[in-house]
């Protein structure tokens, strides 16, 4: 199977990484709306043109299309989805159901098939909130994240004036994830289950407590939180806060019984050291679910719900069966 990347940031690295370690994908190229000449893969890989693209409509299976989710993928996705068979990582998950659409009507007109939302979460997480939710009706979910660094909430703090860099931890509250893990079914405010760690570096001279206000007041971002701000030095961020690890937690109480007398557990956890790695991960696996199912006949978006276990596996139906059930 041929795979190609669209986008060459942290995320289509880790792509290009992942794609060396199955023996039956092949990565076609890089496409990068930057000069070629100024990117220098991880590997032998070759490097494109954005507009080349249209070149390779005949040789890729499966197109992973690494971007951002506030302006890339809902402009990217759509409009290459009437010409590839391809995968996005969209996370904003308020308008999920839009980008869907939006992809879905490009797709069938292509005759394409498209993912949307791939990951862990949305992605993986989703699935485990759809599977506990199907065992235990009579229940509540919770999702914690982190301990973990929030490239989006990193990426806000840096607009500020007089920030030079930034990295902001996401952290959930030990207290809150206790209560959930015991059972006890809390009612919890995002602002309970999460704080924010913000670890800032500024220009000289800049306002530090004009800063940090401008930081903890930040609606949708950090407003709602118990926030922290550290201020450092540039090089003791690069040196201690340079890394990219996250994860989380899915969990899911419930009860069984004639009167709900029995309580269950279910969680799904991840430890991560490297998101953008981890998260190619799961998008080429399920490059090669979306090449197959394409091959079969099915067009149109689909989202992680939609595809089978077994598309993911370069295993046989036999070897699953021995090896994994």
């Amino acid at each position: 199977m041929k795979i190609g990347i669209y986008g060459y940031g942290n995320l289509g690295k880790g792509v290009e990484l992942a794609a060396q370690m199955h023996e039956d994908i092949e990565l076609v190229g890089i496409f990068t709306r930057r000069d070629p000449a100024s990117v220098k893969p991880l590997t032998n890989a070759k490097v494109y043109g954005a507009e080349a693209l249209s070149r390779f409509k005949e040789e890729i299976d499966c197109l992973i299309v690494c971007g951002g989710s506030a302006t890339d993928l809902p402009k990217l996705t759509p409009a290459l989805a009437s010409d590839f068979n391809l995968i996005d990582s969209f996370d904003t998950h308020k308008n999920i159901p839009a980008h869907f659409e939006r992809v879905n009507a490009a797709a069938k007109a292509g005759g394409k098939l498209a993912l949307i939302s791939a990951g862990w979460d949305p992605g993986l997480f989703s699935l485990a909130r759809l599977y506990a939710a199907s065992i235990l009706p009579n229940g509540k979910d919770y999702t914690f994240w982190g301990r973990g660094v929030s490239q989006g909430h990193s990426d806000a703090i840096r607009r500020i004036a007089g920030v030079v860099d930034a990295r902001q931890y996401t952290v959930p509250i030990e207290s809150a994830l206790a209560s959930v893990r015991a059972g006890e079914s809390p009612d919890l405010t995002t602002g309970e289950k999460h704080k924010r760690e913000c670890y800032v570096a500024i220009e000289a001279g800049a306002d530090k407590a004009r800063i940090e206000n401008e930081i903890k007041t930040m609606p949708n971002y950090f407003a709602d939180y118990d926030t922290e701000v550290h201020f450092i030095s540039l090089e003791e961020l690069h040196r201690n806060h340079s890394g990219m690890p996250h994860g989380g937690s899915v969990i899911r109480g419930g009860s069984t019984g004639l009167a709900g007398e029995h309580r269950h557990t279910v969680e799904f956890s991840l430890k991560l050291d490297s998101n953008p790695e981890f998260t190619a991960s799961v998008l080429v696996a399920y490059a090669r679910a979306i090449a197959r199912m394409h091959a079969e006949g099915k067009i149109g978006a689909v989202s992680v719900f939609d595809i089978p276990p077994a598309m993911l596996s370069p295993l046989s139906r036999e070897e699953m069966l021995a090896k994994m059930l």
